[in-house]
């Protein structure tokens, strides 16, 4: 239920419930009362007793107070007697402490009991005369010699008005009774699906605060106290997300500064030996000089590149690099990368061609120097592990649906089927290539950084001693 349309309709059940409960308990009262004592509660009866109530009223401020000496006047005293026969009531008027006028003759005592009956509360005014039950109204008057007198109506109750003075009693009774009861049963319910969820709310923030997060929040209650404990779930999935990838970091974080150490360690050692080789004249010769400060140039080359590659990634891995998207070529882009990298290729005897397999004209959405940087990287990597005298490196450009699809093949010595799947992690090499290959190890790692910037996909398929091709996917550029 809506938490809304709850408290809405908590409060009118507060009122309503009570009041219909007491409404039929009252009737149910009614109806059993007056088949036990044999009490008429039909309409004519009813009808009747209110004309006695309204004929009472109206004897308060008639003549009777006003000008009480008609009262003594036959005429009058004709009209008075029909008027109260029609209700069964009579009158005794007093003058002083003489009867004046009656239409039915009681006892002094009985008289003296009604007369202490002076109060206006009617279901109080009931006396019993000569076994009959009667209710009494007393009327003081004055008449006009000053004499003091009082005017007594009496009309037969008929045990009527005790029964409203105890349905009254009990009709108050019931709702008070069922009023708490149904304040009991709402507030439980209240708080069974608003209350209950709300503190379970409350102890998951505070275990989420403690950084505990190894629990799962039920949605319980009303729909906006679901839709809370959903988005607090949500919250906590995402904590635990944030959690695993702020881990997953660290890992990668302790992995990297070994990475660093281990490859920075060779080409420094090798610099410190060469360095030490020549300050002890161990390089005693013009051309051994010469051969050491080479090599230490090389190795401080190797240094500045990896240093190069892992700032790159860094930048990368944190999405501070700007790509300048332009549309490209996809043909005349790869046919100028090989015509700068062919020569290169030559010296290690390595032959590159490129197979258009496009079906027309293809353009793709790309930042020129960083995807050239990408070719060059998986092609270096391609040129370092080549085993075979006659190397060879083959680029298929094909096209699917929406994307272009670029394939460089090469016959070198392959991947492991174990290692395949991490060659795209930074600093990752092969066990046995670790120590034998220069590089910076993030060459493949930085190719799939700048891809998927470009919202592509690169992976790869290889055999042992076959050689490996790394593909490429890149969204096709429509007009």
């Amino acid at each position: 239920m809506d938490l809304k349309k709850r408290l809405i309709f908590s409060n009118a059940a507060i009122i309503v419930i009570p009041l219909v409960i007491t409404f039929v308990a009252s009737f149910i009262f009614m109806f059993v009362f007056a088949r036990i004592h044999d009490v008429d509660i039909s309409y004519n009866n009813v009808k009747k007793l209110t004309q006695i109530q309204y004929e009472f009223f109206k004897a308060d401020g008639s003549v009777l107070k006003n000008s009480p000496e008609i009262i003594l006047e036959k005429d009058y005293q004709e009209y008075i007697s029909t008027r109260l026969d029609s209700i069964e009531a009579d009158i005794v008027v007093l003058k002083g402490q003489e009867r004046v006028f009656e239409t039915r003759s009681i006892g002094p005592i009985e008289l003296e009991r009604c007369l202490q009956k002076t109060g206006d509360n009617l279901f109080n005014n009931i006396v019993e005369i000569q076994g009959e039950t009667y209710m009494v109204k007393v009327i003081p008057v004055n008449f006009k010699n000053g004499e003091s007198g009082k005017i007594v109506l009496l009309a037969p109750a008929m045990n009527d008005w005790m029964t409203t003075e105890k349905l009254l009693i009990f009709s108050i009774m019931i709702f008070v009774t069922s009023f708490t009861i149904t304040n009991v049963v709402i507030i439980f319910t209240f708080s069974k699906k608003v209350i209950n969820p709300l503190r379970k709310l409350q102890a998951a923030a505070g275990k989420i605060s403690q950084g505990n997060l190894d629990f799962e929040i039920i949605e319980d209650g009303d729909a906006q106290i679901r839709e809370l404990c959903r988005s607090f779930e949500k919250m906590r999935l995402k904590l635990v997300e944030a959690s695993y990838t702020q881990k997953k970091y660290d890992d990668s974080r302790k992995v990297l500064f070994s990475s660093i150490s281990h490859d920075l360690k060779t080409p420094i050692t090798s610099i410190k030996g060469y360095v030490e080789g020549i300050l002890d004249g161990v390089a005693n010769t013009p051309q051994k000089v010469d051969k050491y400060l080479k090599t230490v140039h090389s190795k401080a080359v190797h240094m500045d590149r990896m240093i190069d590659d892992l700032l790159l990634y860094s930048r990368l891995d944190m999405n501070k690099v700007s790509f300048n998207i332009e549309k490209t070529d996809v043909l005349k882009y790869f046919e100028d990368c090989i015509y700068e990298i062919d020569i290169e290729l030559e010296k290690s005897n390595i032959k590159i061609a490129l197979y258009d397999q496009l079906k027309g004209k293809r353009y793709i959405m790309i930042d020129r120097d960083q995807i050239r940087r990408v070719i060059i990287n998986i092609i270096d990597n391609s040129r370092k592990y080549m085993d075979k005298e006659q190397g060879k490196i083959d680029i298929f450009l094909r096209e699917a649906t929406s994307h272009v699809v670029i394939e460089l093949k090469d016959n070198g010595a392959g991947i492991s089927e174990s290692d395949l799947p991490y060659i795209f992690d930074r600093f990752y090499r092969a066990d046995s290539a670790r120590d034998t290959m220069n590089g910076s190890g993030l060459g493949l790692a930085i190719a799939k950084q700048i891809i998927e910037g470009h919202g592509g996909k690169i992976w790869a398929v290889s055999r042992k001693g076959e050689g490996t091709s790394v593909m490429i996917s890149l969204k096709k550029y429509e007009d």
